[in-house]
């Protein structure tokens, strides 16, 4: 989805241009299928290839996302989701990226 973001619109050949993966073609057909099914994008015919192009933004397909995973690993809970990366990445966060996330949740906190 990100390639065809960047590309605005792109057959599955681009697709694997992009992604330096042109051995994967089969592999991005069917999923450029499956996001098409989805929703995700719409393509078009120009001669023999199918040409895809998003029709929802980057951030619905984000939140929808978001909402897929939660639902998957975390029983709908975004708490379990953020515990699960804070976890795994607390490492690799700086200083004021955590005081970011400690504002963010003073502020929802305010917001109850």
């Amino acid at each position: 989805m990100d390639a065809v973001y960047h590309l605005g619109e792109a057959g599955a050949v681009d697709v694997a241009r992009h992604l330096d993966d042109e051995s994967g073609y089969h592999s991005i057909r069917v999923t450029l299928g499956i996001l098409e099914k989805k929703g995700f994008v719409r393509h078009r015919v120009d001669g023999n290839r199918h040409i895809y192009r998003p029709v929802v933004s980057k951030e619905q397909a984000s939140r929808k996302a978001v909402r897929h995973l939660l639902g998957t690993f975390f029983a709908g809970s975004p708490s379990q989701a953020f515990l699960a990366l804070l976890d795994e990445s607390a490492d690799q966060l700086t200083a004021k990226e955590l005081g970011r996330i400690a504002d963010a949740i003073e502020s929802a906190k305010e917001e109850e």
